[in-house]
């Protein structure tokens, strides 16, 4: 077996449209298709990043909660590559998104900093 890339990430969300406003407009993915699965209660938007498929936002009715906070079994955080942290920093700010301070890689000596979606979601900004 060879992987070639990850291809997507897909992420339940309990409320879909606020969900769906927090990655499109809040963050700039662009939505690919999005369809309506009648079978199972449930939305799915495809969404891109920088020209990628690379995000899949689920609804289904009733879906758990995150068990804890940060550190769960499964998905640990979604990280995002970004250009300029601090613009980044000062426009999720500017959303009225609480945003951890930035801070510097260890190994990488990069700057990166962590905040949540509408669910609680970890989403790292990693500066390249």
């Amino acid at each position: 077996m060879r992987l070639t890339k990850i291809h997507h990430i897909a992420i339940i969300c309990s409320d879909y449209q606020k969900s769906k406003d927090f990655y499109v407009q809040i963050l700039g993915m662009k939505p690919v298709q999005e369809v309506y699965r009648e079978d199972r209660d449930s939305y799915k938007l495809d969404l891109e990043v920088n020209g990628y498929y690379q995000i899949e936002l689920f609804s289904f009715p009733n879906p758990p909660e995150r068990p804890n906070y940060p550190e769960a079994v499964g998905l640990r955080h979604l990280a995002l590559e970004i250009e300029d942290i601090e613009e980044a920093v000062s426009y999720l700010k500017g959303q009225q998104i609480k945003v951890e301070a930035i801070r510097v890689d260890p190994f990488t000596k990069k700057k990166f900093t962590f905040f949540a979606d509408p669910d609680g979601l970890p989403i790292e900004l990693y500066e390249q």
